[in-house]
């Protein structure tokens, strides 16, 4: 190799080792003196902002996202370590959502219930004890009439019914998890009579004690199905307490061989009156039946309950039908009847399947058996039917299920 192609190598590498020389000065640098300064500020930077941040807490409810949520009790705001200065709630299309602040700034809520299906934002703000503000939003929705079951209830809130009126609830929707719902609700006495569920399929729950209640007492019903899921997906939005009194004791027996109906209260005959019950080809039930409707006036035609001249059991449809009480869902009533002579009454079963009292039409005349009767019947009060040609009524065929002994009645609660 001659001289100077070996002086430019040794150049080319001198220049090389400067480059890699310059290049390990600069990752040497990265945690010297600029490097640590960087740090420093950062960290004060992060010290500051910490100094700065509030120690309030601010928890929305629902979490943020949520779907099905509860109409009732989901919705509420809290804060820990500090106190709220500002909440806010709309629906979805900005209307507002009234609410009410505790007192001690410490929580806040919607003061009535929510909409079903309907997506909800929600914004609070608070303050800790230096002052600091915090802030955070949420936004859910809540359950939907598909994804919900309600139960539909009697008596109503507030109402006097007679003895033999069970609390019957009748839900929207199939109920598969009968235990979870039965636990969320309650029927009570003041009289302090045992009172038991009755599952008559899955969309009927019936309450009662073993003999009627106790005249004079107090019933409450508490339904407490909130977020209860009652079948897969489905859940209860109820949240209500209904309370009803209990009147006289009235019991009514209609004996159909000797066509007589005899009316007690407390105990104590205080009438007795002729009827006409079913004819030999279309008797009345036999059973304890309770007067589940009241009509001073109703229209009955028999083709809604069978009775067809196809069928030969003999077509009818009788308006203005008067001082009509229905016992049964297939369409037993008691009433009055003013198409038939007075003759029938007392001495021959002529309807198919009702128990007739005499009448007038227009249902006026107070003094009119089936009008007496009518204005001192109230709901719940009880009719029983006996010597009928008949079979005895089902249970669940109107609010009957008097007509179920104790022990089968208990064995159908899911509880």
């Amino acid at each position: 190799m001659t001289d100077s192609k070996r002086r430019g190598r040794l150049a080319a590498s001198a220049l090389l080792g400067g480059v890699l020389v310059l290049t390990g000065c600069s990752s040497a640098d990265a945690d010297g003196p600029a490097a640590e300064g960087s740090k420093k500020s950062q960290e004060q930077v992060d010290e500051a902002a910490a100094k700065d941040a509030s120690d309030a807490r601010i928890v929305i409810s629902p979490k943020n996202g949520a779907t099905n949520a509860s109409i009732n009790n989901a919705a509420k705001v809290t804060v820990s370590k500090g106190t709220l200065t500002e909440v806010t709630m709309t629906t979805g299309d900005g209307k507002a959502v009234e609410g009410t602040l505790a007192g001690d700034g410490k929580s806040w809520a919607p003061k009535g219930q929510l909409e079903r299906a309907t997506v909800y934002k929600i914004s609070a703000s608070a303050k800790d004890a230096k002052g600091r503000e915090a802030h955070e939003n949420s936004s859910f929705t809540t359950v939907s009439p598909d994804n919900s079951f309600i139960g539909n209830f009697t008596p109503e809130d507030g109402s006097t019914v007679g003895v033999g009126m069970p609390v019957s609830i009748n839900f929207n929707k199939a109920i598969t998890d009968r235990k979870a719902v039965q636990s969320g609700i309650t029927v009570s006495s003041s009289s302090g009579q045992e009172v038991v569920g009755h599952w008559f399929n899955s969309q009927r729950l019936d309450f009662r004690p073993d003999d009627y209640w106790q005249e004079g007492s107090t019933v409450t019903l508490k339904l407490n199905l909130d977020g209860v899921e009652g079948a897969d997906g489905v859940f209860g939005v109820q949240q209500k307490t209904v309370t009803f009194t209990i009147g006289r004791n009235q019991v009514s027996t209609v004996d159909a061989s000797a066509k007589t109906m005899t009316v007690t209260q407390d105990g104590k005959t205080i009438k007795t009156i002729p009827i006409s019950a079913g004819s030999p080809e279309n008797p009345t039930y036999n059973g304890r039946m309770v007067i589940s409707e009241k009509f001073k006036e109703t229209r009955m035609n028999g083709a809604t309950v069978g009775f067809t001249d196809d069928d030969g059991k003999g077509e009818y449809d009788i308006k203005d039908v008067p001082h009509a009480m229905r016992l049964s869902t297939s369409g037993t009533f008691i009433h009055g009847n003013y198409w038939g002579p007075d003759s029938v009454f007392g001495s021959a079963n002529t309807s198919h399947g009702c128990v007739g009292l005499n009448d007038v039409k227009g249902a006026g005349d107070p003094k009119q058996p089936a009008a007496w009767f009518y204005n001192n019947s109230i709901i719940g009060d009880v009719v029983v039917v006996k010597n009928s040609k008949d079979k005895t009524i089902q249970p669940d065929n109107g609010l009957n299920g008097w007509n179920m002994s104790w022990a089968d009645w208990k064995a159908g609660s899911a509880v």
